[in-house]
């Protein structure tokens, strides 16, 4: 089972897939984005450098057992780099299309921005109403896709 956990930065999705992953036994796929703009020291990120992130996340896709026995974790995946392409570029490369019907998910968990965004050193999207924009995208793409998905909301 492939569990893809997509929403706006700061929506907990790191915490999110992690307990997932301890619950039910799985593998953790981490976001790779995070990674690169971390090890860059800035998140100034240009069309060349998406498509290598977004290249280096289909390898990794790639790289899971198709076993219908495991329990795979996305930490973010190609759903938000299509959306980020498409936000920050206005373009998406057709091979990132392909990819995300050539490695569907079984389910998303689409976190809401329903707690305070965090300001840390990879994150850059804080405004509430890039935020939505963002979730409202998210939530288009996997309606197109047709696959299940469900709102997670922060517990209070």
């Amino acid at each position: 089972m492939r569990i893809g956990i997509v929403g706006p930065e700061s929506t907990g999705k790191s915490t999110l897939a992690q307990s997932l992953v301890k619950r039910l036994h799985g593998t953790w796929v981490p976001e790779y984005a995070r990674q690169y703009v971390e090890q860059k020291g800035s998140t100034e990120v240009s069309y060349e450098e998406l498509c290598s992130i977004a290249r280096q996340q289909i390898a990794e896709m790639a790289q899971q057992p198709d076993d219908p026995t495991s329990i795979i974790v996305y930490d973010t995946e190609l759903i938000i780099t299509k959306v980020w392409f498409d936000y920050a570029f206005h373009r998406v490369p057709k091979w990132l299309e392909e990819a995300i019907r050539r490695y569907p998910m079984d389910i998303y968990l689409l976190c809401l921005p329903d707690i305070a965004w965090q300001p840390d050193p990879a994150r850059t999207n804080g405004s509430d109403a890039i935020r939505m924009e963002l979730l409202q995208r998210y939530e288009q793409e996997i309606r197109e896709l047709g696959i299940p998905y469900y709102f997670i909301r922060h517990q209070s």
